[in-house]
């Protein structure tokens, strides 16, 4: 994508902490809700469940796009022993992931995809951060909940909130893929696409000193 075209960024995401993440590259974005059946597939591992719902979420925001837009779609599980931990939806289910999860080394997996419609072209990663929970007690998972409301989040963490609290460590190269959009890989897969989110700065961005 040549610099002097205009830059248009869709996520197809209606995530709050995904586009909170994404206003970091100060570069404006629209937001669509992509329609997409998220039950895995019969033998699909956690790995493979976040690669093709990220595709399919960033393919799905096609639909009436602008020219030379490019499309933003990420999915993330919580990898439990092989097992995909998703969102919990309600207080209960939540405290029964944090009961199963607790003790437990959790590898979140993060799948990001980047859409180019013109060239009929998807770039796709997976970023996977290794996490160790914290051995909880009911009273701690359950002044969380109440607390975080982490209902839809996978795994039941906010780790940009009191959700950090939950682990004993973290690790992982980019911290913003625990939160679900993984800023570095974003940007390499920008960048491959002709997007230096440093060189396409809308004017005037930042106040003059």
């Amino acid at each position: 994508m040549n610099s002097a075209l205009p830059v248009h960024l869709i996520l197809a995401s209606t995530s709050p902490y995904r586009q909170a993440l994404l206003k970091r590259f100060n570069l404006p974005f629209r937001v669509c809700a992509p329609a997409i059946d998220e039950t895995p597939l019969p033998g699909e591992t956690p790995s493979q469940l976040v690669l093709r719902l990220s595709e399919a979420k960033a393919r799905a925001g096609e639909s009436g796009c602008a020219p030379h837009a490019l499309i933003i779609g990420g999915d993330q599980v919580a990898d439990c022993d092989g097992v995909a931990v998703g969102k919990p939806g309600d207080f209960d289910n939540a405290r029964k992931q944090l009961r199963m999860l607790s003790g437990k080394t959790v590898i979140f997996r993060t799948g990001l995809a980047l859409f180019n419609p013109a060239a009929r072209r998807c770039r796709s990663v997976r970023v996977d951060i290794a996490t160790t929970y914290r051995t909880l007690t009911d009273a701690e998972i359950e002044a969380y909940l109440h607390v975080a409301l982490p209902y839809n989040c996978a795994g039941s963490v906010r780790s940009e909130d009191l959700g950090i609290a939950l682990f004993e460590s973290i690790d992982n190269n980019d911290p913003t893929a625990l939160i679900g959009l993984p800023l570095i890989a974003l940007s390499r897969l920008l960048r491959a696409e002709g997007v230096n989110p440093l060189l396409h700065q809308p004017l005037a961005s930042y106040p003059a000193s």
